[in-house]
């Protein structure tokens, strides 16, 4: 009895906070600015899909918080060309390890799974032409989710 309680107060705040949280941000523009001289670049997206919507996907590098990727948005970060290992956790750890080439850009996707007692964020290699496909759905994470190392909003 009380986990049909539980499964229905969970399903109506994702039906609630899903589409808030999609809402939020600028659209993506256009053109993308284009990596600095020296560096690559990595587009991490997460589409606007109801499962996990209301979970965050947070990207980190090490210990070190990058971005949170809400449900619908997408954020740039460039970084020094060589070998990177990015992780996203809730109750479980999802590691991503990354090659990047001096300007080179490079598309990373977030999708919440099914876990236990909460959504698992998986980060898998995508493509440039996947998130174009995207884009004009996914808006830029909010300001408050924007760590130091991340671009400035393109919008």
């Amino acid at each position: 009895m009380n986990r049909n309680r539980v499964f229905f107060a969970v399903a109506a705040l994702v039906a609630i906070a899903a589409p808030a949280v999609a809402e939020s941000g600028r659209p993506a523009p256009a053109e993308l600015p284009a990596p600095p001289e020296g560096k690559g670049q990595i587009i991490f997206w997460r589409s606007g899909t109801m499962m996990g919507g209301a979970m965050g996907c947070g990207v980190n590098i090490g210990k070190e918080r990058i971005s949170a990727l809400g449900a619908g948005k997408y954020f740039i970060l460039n970084i020094e060309p060589g070998a990177h290992e990015f992780n996203a956790k809730s109750e479980a750890k999802d590691v991503l390890n990354l090659e990047v080439d001096a300007g080179e850009r490079y598309a990373v996707k977030c999708t919440i799974r099914m876990g236990i007692m909460a959504g698992r964020p998986n980060l898998a290699p995508s493509t440039i032409e996947e998130f174009n496909a995207k884009k004009p759905d996914l808006k830029y994470v909010d300001s408050d989710d924007i760590g130091p190392r991340v671009v400035a909003d393109p919008g």
